[in-house]
């Protein structure tokens, strides 16, 4: 008989690095019964991919509440242990908008002051699963897990609230459970909201994090395995020629592009104003006879208008290809990706010279093309043209794993960045090496190989 592994996924980061890439193809040959167990609106049947819908995933509303005081409670005591404050940063602001709003964060700040320990933070996630426990949801995995009886739980996130109650029916049965921590900045922003037997992380960086900042695992709870996502760069079945790829985006043939990675509103607001000053350096080094253009891809969650006058006026110069995912909900995670949007942001990356954004892993996927990376680092004030040296992005914690920061190119204001790609379009290979380098410390190597690393892990961890 078949061993059946239940694959929780929750968001469209989790679909794209266990549906999207060799992860379930690699379980099926290896004799298990892989289903994904799915918490999002999108069909996996449609791509020939086992699945048992979880038709309303609604946790309780007293769990969101408790999510959030936990998280704060924990930014508190990273601050208090590390003596740094740049764990505050990492707190959304409550809302008091409304009197709805007001009351429940009034609550929150009650839980806070009241568990602020670290015994506390045990006591909330104790609340958290016995509010879970009280929800229709809670008992609708119960009976799933019951008569489909997995192996294994593997949640693909771990700071979704909608994971909670189905890891907690599934321990409550004595099922194995684990979680992926799915993305490089989250264990120093306290998001390790779900509890499991075990964990998967991108490295042994990230297990020292993990042990560091959440110091109820222990060392044997956790798997190093690398992620999935980086997959991508390494599959030969996804790279369309050149030729073909330039002709279906209206690209010309005989200019170099760059690529400028848009980030969400919050992050960076004022992102349309750096493709702008991109735009003018492109423009500036075309006079010097580079032929260069911009391809623009922007955040998958920003459906703004913010950047199409800037896309307007610098049409000689910016091609925009938007990703192509779904908006199946109002919430970000109700935005999903597309198999079809894997295969862009591969082609995308093979088919220009280096990207410029603001901090984000895009480094390591064109890393893993030998391909530099320019990080944008000055901050726009009120004012269009009013800037300050320097982005407080670049305080958070995950920064810290960069051991050069050669690693990139430092855009540090807008009338040198001409300058500055003109350094990296003459030599690209520069901080190559030293992004590689940094690269190795994020993620397991090779990367390619991360999800056969996950079923060696797992197949430690079912039960025979």
């Amino acid at each position: 008989m078949k061993k059946k592994v239940f694959v929780l996924v929750s968001d469209g980061v989790s679909l794209r690095n266990f549906a999207y890439t060799s992860f379930y193809k690699l379980g099926i040959e290896q004799g298990y019964d892989v289903v994904f167990w799915n918490a999002t609106p999108f069909n996996l049947e449609q791509l020939n991919l086992k699945e048992v819908k979880i038709s309303n995933a609604k946790p309780s509303t007293f769990s969101d509440v408790l999510k959030t005081a936990l998280i704060r409670i924990e930014l508190n005591l990273f601050s208090k242990r590390e003596k740094d404050a740049i764990y505050q940063k990492y707190k959304f602001p409550l809302s008091y908008k409304t009197i709805k709003a007001s009351v429940k964060s009034l609550i929150i700040e009650c839980y806070s002051k009241l568990y602020n320990s670290e015994n506390g933070i045990i006591k909330i996630r104790k609340k958290i699963t016995a509010s879970e426990r009280k929800t229709s949801y809670y008992k609708d995995c119960k009976l799933t897990l019951e008569a489909e009886e997995p192996e294994l739980v593997l949640s693909t996130s771990q700071r979704a609230l909608a994971a909670i109650a189905p890891l907690t029916a599934a321990q409550d049965l004595n099922i194995p459970t684990a979680s992926f921590i799915y993305s490089w900045d989250n264990i120093p922003k306290a998001t390790t909201v779900v509890t499991t037997n075990f964990y998967f992380v991108w490295s042994t960086y990230m297990k020292k994090e993990l042990l560091h900042y959440q110091r109820y695992i222990s060392p044997n709870q956790i798997k190093v395995t690398g992620t999935p996502q980086f997959e991508n760069h390494f599959d030969a079945t996804l790279k369309t020629s050149k030729t073909n790829f330039f002709k279906a985006y209206n690209l010309d043939v005989n200019k170099k592009y760059i690529c400028f990675s848009g980030d969400d509103i919050t992050t960076s607001p004022k992102d349309e104003l750096y493709l702008r000053d991109v735009a003018k350096a492109v423009r500036s080094l075309n006079k010097k006879e580079y032929n260069l253009g911009v391809v623009f891809r922007k955040c998958p969650v920003d459906f703004s208008d913010r950047y199409d006058t800037i896309i307007e006026e610098y049409k000689d110069v910016i091609v925009a290809i938007d990703p192509i995912w779904k908006k199946m909900g109002v919430a970000w995670n109700g935005i999903l990706p597309t198999k079809e949007d894997y295969k862009l942001q591969t082609n995308i990356i093979a088919h220009t010279e280096c990207v410029v954004n603001l901090g984000s892993s895009m480094v390591f996927d064109y890393a893993a093309h030998n391909k530099p990376c320019a990080f944008i680092d000055y901050n726009y004030l009120n004012a269009s043209n009013s800037y300050k040296k320097g982005v407080h992005v670049y305080d958070f914690v995950h920064f810290r794993s960069m051991p050069s920061k050669e690693a990139v190119v430092w855009l540090s204001k807008p009338d040198t960045i001409a300058d500055q790609l003109e350094t990296v379009m003459e030599n690209p290979s520069k901080t190559v090496s030293k992004a590689k380098s940094w690269f190795e410390i994020i993620n397991v190597h090779p990367p390619e190989n991360a999800c056969n690393r996950f079923w060696i892990e797992i197949d430690k961890l079912v039960i025979k």
